[in-house]
């Protein structure tokens, strides 16, 4: 342990409302505190930043999630945002930036990184974007070095490094832009030993109205956890297989699971802060052994916090619901993503059939485990009598909720490369959020056409077949169109959300 003074300023750009805690800039920051420095966080969440709207109030009001209540967090305009942190930097006097950013908040991270500019404290960016796209997000002028692949390792090298006065360019999971604008370049550093990580994560480095997240149409003060980091599928739409490859091209596997007993462990550290929910941090939450998925259930009685999970149909059974269920599992979240067989099996290597996912979503009805739908308009290639088999598809599933975004093609995934491949996108675009217009050209499905049918998603689901004709009148971006939805939305809210009417889809 060193303790002598050097700082580190975390900025995490946001563009949501109650978001959860970001286990990357807690675990990192209580790495480097065990190590004798000292850090300390700017967190743009709270800002009302126009040109960064928040995602939530699209989602609630194309109602994919129920209407909830919300944290007062009104801390201003972008020149407030600017003044609160050039406040931050001038008292805290950092010796390194580093920025937690995924390619929808990159934007953002810069919108706030050129309001310190002239401080000239030098600025290390991490996250998925910058593991897949370092040379661009280098060009940047306020960018001075990416973490490409995980930052745990990263991290404290680069701060020791900078600390002693050594060069720090040669160091791996570093790209560094030297002052001719020359980029050194350095492969990933091995991947992380999960169980060595810490388990007391420095979640008192984000003020305490930053810890809850809405859950089924309210507010829980939520705490994260990670089980498994990566994913042993390769949907083309996701990022997780490029980082399998990119590991494995220097030896190593990116998929691991942390043991059970050190989950655990961050699960009592966090009862200190009285949780109200727990949110599992893994992109498929079951894909667990009988035997793993046995081990998580004896640790989880000693809580019983209500919980999330996000999964795919396939690895459902009912077995597997009922521990879960018995140990407090509150809600779950399913990957759907497109309702036509071929175009899912094809183009986004989702190899279940329709007819498995309506069996396999029957179970969390019938033990009455509430859960959503994700599910994507836009997609490459996709076509709007393409998107109508989501629509049906999503009619047999009788979830509380149902998700639809727009399809983003971020970097490192296979569908950016078909995006591209096929003129729909330029190839250096930096993607907005899933919520978003889309940034696909398709002339097969032009854009204001996805964004009608993203509107009306959800109605056409939960709606009995004998309103589509209006839904349809209510997909016109016009003032009759316009009032239609809006008349319809609430109808929607009264008949669906309102939990004291108990309504059931399609009666």
């Amino acid at each position: 342990m060193t303790g002598n003074g050097f700082k580190v300023l975390f900025i995490y750009p946001n563009s949501r409302r109650e978001s959860i805690v970001p286990p990357a800039i807690t675990l990192l920051s209580r790495i480097l505190k065990n190590h004798g420095y000292q850090t300390d966080l700017f967190d743009s969440t709270g800002y009302e930043i126009s040109e960064h709207g928040y995602s939530d109030k699209k989602r609630e009001e194309i109602l994919t999630v129920k209407p909830s209540p919300h944290v007062d967090m009104d801390r201003g305009d972008t020149d407030q945002m600017h003044s609160d942190l050039r406040k931050k930097v001038a008292e805290f006097s950092p010796d390194l930036i580093a920025v937690s950013s995924t390619e929808v908040t990159f934007r953002l991270a810069l919108t706030i990184l050129a309001g310190i500019r002239d401080f000239d404290v030098p600025v290390l960016l991490g996250g998925v974007f910058a593991t897949f796209a370092p040379e661009l997000a280098l060009r940047f002028e306020d960018i001075d070095m990416v973490c490409v692949g995980e930052g745990e390792r990263v991290m404290l090298e680069l701060v020791r490094a900078m600390e002693s006065g050594k060069n720090y360019s040669h160091l791996q999971g570093l790209w560094v832009k030297g002052s001719d604008g020359e980029i050194v370049k350095n492969l990933p550093a091995p991947p992380t030993d999960l169980n060595e990580n810490p388990v007391d994560l420095d979640v008192e480095l984000f003020p305490e109205w930053r810890l809850y997240r809405p859950m089924s149409g309210e507010l829980y003060r939520t705490f994260p956890v990670e089980t498994i980091r990566g994913c042993p599928y390769r949907c083309g739409f996701c990022n997780t297989p490029s980082q399998h490859d990119l590991y494995r091209e220097a030896g190593h596997n990116f998929f691991r699971k942390k043991r059970m007993d050190r989950v655990r462990e961050e699960m009592a550290y966090y009862m200190r802060y009285s949780p109200q929910y727990m949110y599992f941090w893994a992109d498929t939450f079951l894909a667990m052994s009988t035997r793993e998925l046995d081990e998580f259930c004896e640790v989880y009685e000693e809580f019983r916090l209500p919980f999330w999970i996000q999964t795919r149909p396939e690895t459902i059974t009912r077995e597997r619901l009922q521990k879960l269920k018995r140990v407090g599992l509150h809600r779950m979240s399913v990957g759907i993503e497109q309702g036509n067989e071929k175009f899912r099996q094809d183009v986004l290597v989702r190899p279940y059939s329709n007819a498995e996912a309506i069996e396999a979503l029957k179970i969390p009805v019938e033990l009455g485990i509430p859960f959503s739908t994700f599910n994507m308009v836009g997609l490459p290639d996709e076509t709007p009598e393409l998107h109508w088999d989501t629509v049906l598809l999503n009619r047999e599933i009788k979830s509380d909720t149902t998700n639809l975004s727009t399809f983003t093609p971020f970097v490192g995934t296979p569908l950016r490369d078909l995006a591209i491949e096929r003129g729909y996108m330029l190839p250096d675009l930096i993607c907005s959020g899933t919520y978003e217009e889309t940034v696909l050209d398709m002339p097969q499905f032009p854009r204001d056409v996805i964004d009608s049918k993203k509107r009306v998603f959800v109605m056409y689901v939960k709606f009995p077949e004998s309103r589509w004709p209006e839904i349809k009148k209510a997909e016109e971006r016009s003032p009759e169109g316009d009032a239609l939805w809006q008349e319809l939305r609430k109808e929607f809210i009264e008949t669906y959300y309102d939990e004291s009417k108990q309504a059931t889809p399609h009666e």
